[in-house]
């Protein structure tokens, strides 16, 4: 039998956590520009009142053991970004797969914003 600790698997404080998977804000790099647009988009969400950062919490906690050691820092932020617009109804699934779709037809060119809605 196995003994309580209280601790959920994401938990790490007093623990040795090893090598850090992906960049964190704090290491000495610049970031990649999808890492600044998420961490925008971020900013742009909360301030519009689409979530808290305690739901950004709970969406990256939610992702379970596997992913959180696997997944970068930011990677598990836009995870939890769209989990939680989703679950807030600003689009579905569908709508972001059909976004995604024409986001990838752009080629190497999937970084230039266009006007096309």
């Amino acid at each position: 039998m196995t003994e309580f600790t209280g601790k959920r698997w994401h938990d790490m404080g007093g623990d040795d956590a090893g090598p850090m998977n992906g960049h964190a804000p704090t290491d000495d790099h610049d970031n990649a520009l999808w890492e600044k647009r998420v961490d925008a988009l971020l900013v742009l969400c909360s301030g519009k009142g689409l979530f808290t950062v305690d739901g950004l919490r709970r969406g990256i906690e939610d992702l379970g053991p596997e992913a959180f050691e696997t997944m970068t820092y930011y990677e598990r932020w836009i995870a939890s970004v769209n989990q939680n617009l989703v679950e807030g109804e600003i689009y579905t699934l569908a709508e972001l797969g059909e976004r995604m779709d024409s986001v990838a037809k752009r080629g190497d060119t999937y970084g230039i914003a266009t006007h096309d809605g």
